[in-house]
């Protein structure tokens, strides 16, 4: 696992560690008001996740000349 996947697999995972225990009200981020906690860790979840779908699927123009090229060199499934 490269070191990009790595950090955006641990930034999602944290994400969704935290909105779960704010959903059952067993943790608050430390330092911020309780109006906004779930507003706070509903856009950081969202954020890691739509970054993690991105950077792990081949959705630019640039993304997809690589896929050809691993094709190419049966370098993927």
């Amino acid at each position: 696992m490269d070191r990009g996947t790595l950090i955006r697999t641990l930034v999602l995972f944290i994400a969704l560690l935290n909105q779960i225990l704010v959903a059952c009200g067993l943790y608050k981020i430390p330092g911020t008001p309780e109006q906004w906690t779930e507003v706070l860790s509903t856009v950081v979840t969202a954020g890691s996740a739509i970054w993690a779908w991105f950077k792990n699927n081949y959705v630019t123009a640039k993304g997809k000349r690589q896929k050809e090229v691993l094709k190419q060199q049966n370098l993927t499934k």
